[in-house]
């Protein structure tokens, strides 16, 4: 990908596969060098945010699945790591950190545009919960196991002060930083301000599926305050699915308007969202209530509901008396369908049942499919 001309040394280009990322090194407030890593959405952001951590990094990492969440919701990330975690404990360094995070926002708003989300973990929740009075166009602030302040300062003040919505989320069992710093950060808030509880995380998010949950969760409520995606429609019918980083197989899907995850279960997954087998049963689940809703509204009868329970499986094909195929396994589905409605009699019931098997995901499924496949050209 082309380097963005912010005139500073290029650590690293985006990796093919991956959404387009570039590191650099950028010059804080005093001069000091600050290693920054810029990751962009697919299509044009529609909106930046600020994300400040003190999480381990790499593939798989708390940090890359929070940020890989993010930008699948559209949102270009320009992330900075806490390589100074001593300078906390002091006024001077504490002073130096923050006016460092205000220099990069300010340097991401003259390249591409202004931070308006603010993230950050453990002292770089802190370190932003006091610089962004200082950054006008901030419209959310997410803060994940962060110290309500240093130790030489009160921010409560600050935090008041805030200007923007603000989401608390604190693990109760955080051995590092208790979550009565949590309760301090909420209380000196002014609405709207949130709280969610991490239950059983880490402060470092270690566990794959706690750093998938923080992910999916504060990216869910961070899109309410950010600026809508440009009004492009998406392509009627078409499905676009990328890695998530939440674990080894997590999948962020897009389906028109619609954001969707998915992951296999643990342990080979982090359980991040359905299974693909939980994706196909629920498009048959859902195509058959829909057919059978559709005839009977159709046809003036009194159905109250439509319920559909699935379950894959596979058998031996000696075990099916309806089937061509007679050795090895086959693929089942068995569906139990549920139709309430106390006026329905039995003829209509039957045929209701009747009717379910032609709804059209039923007749892809038992029908000859082609999978054309063919290679996209890699990223630029």
């Amino acid at each position: 990908m082309a380097v963005p001309p912010w005139g500073d040394e290029i650590v690293q280009d985006g990796t093919e596969g991956r959404p387009p990322m570039t590191a650099f090194r950028i010059e804080g407030a005093e001069g000091r060098p600050l290693t920054a890593r810029l990751d962009l959405p697919g299509t044009e952001p529609r909106a930046y945010a600020l994300f400040v951590h003190c999480l381990p990094s790499g593939t798989g990492s708390a940090a890359e699945v929070v940020t890989r969440a993010l930008t699948a919701a559209g949102v270009g990330v320009l992330r900075i790591a806490c390589d100074r975690p001593g300078e906390f404990t002091t006024e001077r360094g504490f002073g130096a950190t923050v006016a460092d995070l205000v220099a990069a926002a300010r340097r991401l708003r003259r390249r591409y545009a202004a931070p308006t989300l603010l993230v950050g973990h453990s002292h770089g929740g802190t370190a932003l919960l006091a610089a962004a009075h200082r950054l006008a166009d901030v419209r959310a602030v997410v803060t994940i196991g962060a110290p309500s302040g240093p130790p030489h300062a009160d921010l409560s003040d600050r935090i008041a002060r805030l200007g923007a919505a603000l989401l608390v989320l604190h693990s109760p069992v955080d051995a590092e930083v208790g979550i009565e710093h949590a309760r301090e950060i909420f209380e000196a808030a002014r609405h709207p301000r949130s709280f969610l509880a991490l239950d059983g995380a880490d402060h470092h998010l270690t566990g794959t599926a706690d750093a998938a949950f923080a992910a999916s969760m504060l990216t869910a409520w961070a899109v309410r305050y950010l600026p809508a995606p440009a009004a492009a429609e998406p392509e009627e019918g078409r499905v676009v699915v990328a890695e998530s980083g939440a674990g080894p197989y997590g999948q962020h899907l897009t389906a028109g308007h619609h954001a969707l995850t998915a992951d296999e279960p643990p342990p080979a997954g982090a359980g991040s969202g359905p299974s693909p087998y939980d994706y196909l049963l629920a498009g048959l689940g859902a195509c058959t209530s829909m057919t059978v809703r559709m005839y009977a509204d159709r046809k003036g009868w009194p159905l109250d509901g439509v319920t559909v329970s699935l379950r894959h499986s596979r058998v031996h094909a000696a075990d099916c008396a309806d089937c061509e195929t007679t050795s090895g396994r086959i693929d089942r589905i068995d569906r139990v369908i549920r139709i309430d409605g106390g006026d329905l009699d039995d003829e209509q019931r039957a045929r209701l049942l009747e009717i379910a098997d032609r709804c059209p995901v039923h007749r892809t499924l038992r029908s000859e499919t082609v999978i054309h496949t063919e290679a996209a050209p890699p990223r630029a």
